[in-house]
């Protein structure tokens, strides 16, 4: 597993959590563009934030603007995302992703991703 999520659970609306995602021991990730996706049953996977190789640009979906907050630690090898306000229609699997730096598919577009976690549920819930 190159990959690692976690840090997913059940939350009140309202709430917070914060999803790690770390790379695996010696296989960097400082020349990927890294981001989350996430998933319900049924529905394809949906981009919810990247943040570029440097960390010095990021990108949201419109509806977690302002909520969620993407990050990463070149040293640690990991990525965060930071959920504020959460929505009972934030529940998913949210996977984290890795997409070499130079390939010109979208963020947005999980194709262009070569690298995937195994994903961690979070359930917003009262």
């Amino acid at each position: 597993v190159q990959l690692q999520a976690s840090g997913g659970g059940l939350v009140q609306p309202g709430g917070s959590l914060r999803l790690s995602c770390a790379g695996a021991s010696g296989r960097s990730f400082s020349n990927y563009s890294m981001a989350w996706f996430r998933q319900v049953p049924g529905k394809d996977r949906d981009f919810v934030a990247v943040i570029s190789r440097k960390g010095g640009n990021t990108n949201y979906k419109d509806s977690v603007k302002g909520r969620f907050t993407i990050s990463r630690d070149t040293a640690k090898n990991t990525i965060y995302l930071q959920m504020t306000n959460l929505k009972p229609e934030d529940t998913a699997v949210y996977y984290c992703a890795a997409k070499w730096y130079n390939n010109d598919v979208s963020t947005s577009l999980p194709s262009g991703y070569s690298y995937w976690g195994q994903g961690t549920l979070v359930t917003v819930s009262s």
